[in-house]
């Protein structure tokens, strides 16, 4: 018997008539709102505790300010806030002072404009670039043809380390620029503060890793 694993990707359902929208909606089998009640009771619980509940809120409150025309109604709505910006509002609603600010090499332009914007708010700030401590790809087991710059003795990107040096500082809120795939979740891994994303690394596409989405159906539909 195939397993019910929750896809709401691929949901069939409009969105204003699923049942996590609609409280007599319509779901698949393998709906995670219909099916995981137990889970849903245990998160709520979750976001009862002190240190959830006031993340969630602003959080939420921030997601409710983020859009003009509320009152012409939901088909009306329009965005009038960019992402940089809901963080620094977000941060200020959560009372931060202290702010980590972890970026790529490749992005130390964006990072010190970004750094002294948070600055400029009147945060605290702490930045680490992504080859910190100047540890040599070598530790990895990297060969020669695998380094970015070939035949030299490259240093690695080091989000361990970077995670590591912000939770010394004792950084509140943490935001990341541009680290590359996989670097980025050994941060989340051992960064001890929360953490949010500013933009992602794509090299190909300036930092949309959308576009390629976006066009699936032509310029990019050999990924398919």
């Amino acid at each position: 018997m195939k397993e019910n694993i929750s896809n709401c990707a691929l949901c069939p359902f409009k969105i204003s008539d699923r049942l996590c929208r609609n409280k007599d909606g319509k779901f698949p089998p393998d709906c995670p709102t219909a099916n995981k009640n137990e889970l849903s009771q245990k998160a709520l619980k979750e976001y009862k505790k002190p240190e959830n509940y006031n993340f969630a809120k602003q959080a939420s409150i921030q997601e409710g300010e983020g859009y003009g025309q509320k009152e012409l109604g939901y088909a009306h709505l329009k965005p009038v806030k960019p992402r940089i910006l809901e963080i620094i509002e977000f941060a200020q609603k959560m009372k931060y002072n202290r702010l980590g600010l972890v970026f790529c090499v490749g992005l130390r332009k964006e990072a010190k404009i970004v750094e002294k914007l948070f600055l400029s708010k009147g945060f605290s700030m702490a930045s680490v670039m992504c080859k910190v401590g100047h540890v040599s790809k070598d530790k990895l087991g990297i060969n020669d043809d695998e380094k970015v710059d070939v035949g030299s003795d490259e240093t690695m990107c080091n989000p361990i380390l970077q995670a590591m040096v912000l939770n010394d500082e004792k950084t509140e809120f943490n935001v990341l620029l541009g680290l590359c795939v996989g670097h980025d979740s050994l941060f989340f891994k051992y960064a001890e503060a929360p953490c949010t994303v500013l933009a992602v690394k794509d090299r190909l596409l300036g930092h949309n890793p959308l576009a390629a989405v976006y066009t699936i159906d032509s310029y990019y539909r050999a990924l398919k």
